[in-house]
């Protein structure tokens, strides 16, 4: 319910403080200095943060050429995230591993991998196709009895998601943003305009744009602006293993039944994401999951993993967009055009923050995106009904 307490009065006021909105608080202080910032986050220590509880992949495997783009941009600031996010306070590690990506079909799927390749080649991204001979020769501990191809992408790999976050948020500070420990609770808008937004505490927030970074929460934020955005939660599990003979160091595997991991120190990080999980904010563990589920598929693809062991299970949401998996990035021009959303990534929300926080910031200073095109990824699409999907691996 509106409050009556007056109004604090920013630029820009950023609801959500995680990877994303930490990512487009920063860019906008890039772009316009001059520019009155706040990032509204309740819990600044991130505990149930999704990106937190990901394990850092970036890769180029997309079939839309919006992702593929941002996969490519997003990667290169990645690699040089150390030297140029550093605060004049803090380094800014993330600890980039080029270990790569193997994305893996069946027989049946060949012909949609090759023609992934070709669009992703097409957008200047290095993929090298396999058969199963190329695949055993390079991965030697693989099964590839029922697999009919692999595409291989070797400047792909992983980071650290926590040094990710706060060298965003630390550099976005350190230019201006201010963040403040909160909860948003209610907003306040008008026939064309959101005009304030309401704190947990009771403090009120008056901006001339919002941006609704909220991550898996951010479906309940966009509904007290009185906008529809099937974005929902879905629990997934991390899990953390060893494998009971020697394996080779493997890039980030991925097959067709979501099945994804890849080698950490001296095991292995992954899982296997079900697509059906119930919605809603559950944190809670199953330890059995990886017994059921996981270790099967890793066992038949790697039979070394039959003697796998499972140090380490954690939980962490997935912000499903459940239109069609892709994020939403942009105004809702057709209502209250100073709303920008920037949320339902689905999974991929670290391996884009750099390029979807630097693309809100375009819209809110510029008026338009000016680096990258990211205007089919708008809310357009969800006032129409009308998916924008991946047609490759999720």
């Amino acid at each position: 319910m509106p409050s009556s307490a007056s109004p604090r009065k920013f630029d820009v006021a950023v609801i959500g403080g995680g990877i994303i909105g930490s990512s487009v608080a920063y860019h906008l202080m890039q772009a316009s200095p001059g520019l009155s910032v706040c990032v509204i986050e309740p819990d600044p220590t991130y505990e149930y943060a999704s990106a937190l509880r990901a394990s850092g992949g970036c890769r180029v495997q997309f079939t839309c050429p919006e992702n593929i783009a941002m996969s490519l941009d997003s990667i290169e600031f990645i690699r040089h995230f150390e030297r140029t996010m550093a605060t004049a306070k803090q380094a800014a590690p993330v600890d980039w591993v080029e270990g790569g990506y193997l994305f893996i079909v069946p027989p049946a799927q060949v012909a949609n991998l090759e023609r992934n390749v070709k669009k992703q080649q097409a957008h200047g991204c290095v993929v090298d196709l396999l058969d199963p001979q190329g695949l055993k020769a390079r991965f030697p501990s693989m099964n590839v009895s029922d697999l009919g191809a692999g595409a291989h992408t070797p400047h792909d790999g992983w980071c650290d998601p926590n040094g990710l976050l706060w060298g965003f948020r630390r550099k976005a500070v350190e230019l201006g943003a201010v963040y403040l420990q909160d909860r948003f609770i209610d907003a306040e808008v008008d026939g064309a305009q959101a005009r304030a937004i309401v704190l947990e505490s009771g403090a009120r927030i008056a901006a001339d744009a919002f941006v609704n970074a909220a991550g898996a929460w951010a479906g309940g934020v966009a509904q007290k602006f009185g906008m529809h955005l099937p974005v929902t939660p879905m629990r997934r599990f991390e899990h953390y293993f060893t494998a009971g003979s020697p394996v080779e160091r493997l890039p980030y595997v991925k097959d067709v039944e979501r099945l994804a991991f890849r080698s950490e120190g001296p095991g292995f990080s992954g899982g296997l994401v079900d697509g059906s999980a119930q919605r809603g904010f559950n944190f809670e563990v199953d330890h059995g999951y990886f017994e059921r589920v996981v270790w099967p598929a890793v066992a038949h693809r790697f039979p070394p993993f039959e003697a796998a062991k499972c140090h380490r299970t954690w939980s962490g949401l997935y912000e499903v967009n459940e239109l069609d998996g892709n994020p939403v990035i942009g105004a809702w021009n057709s209502r209250l055009p100073n709303l920008y959303t920037v949320a339902g990534f689905s999974g991929h929300g670290m391996m884009h923050a750099p390029a979807a926080g630097r693309g809100i910031a375009e819209l809110v200073v510029h008026g338009r995106f000016t680096t990258l095109d990211l205007s089919r990824l708008g809310y357009e699409r969800v006032e129409k009904n009308q998916a924008y999907a991946e047609e490759g691996i999720l």
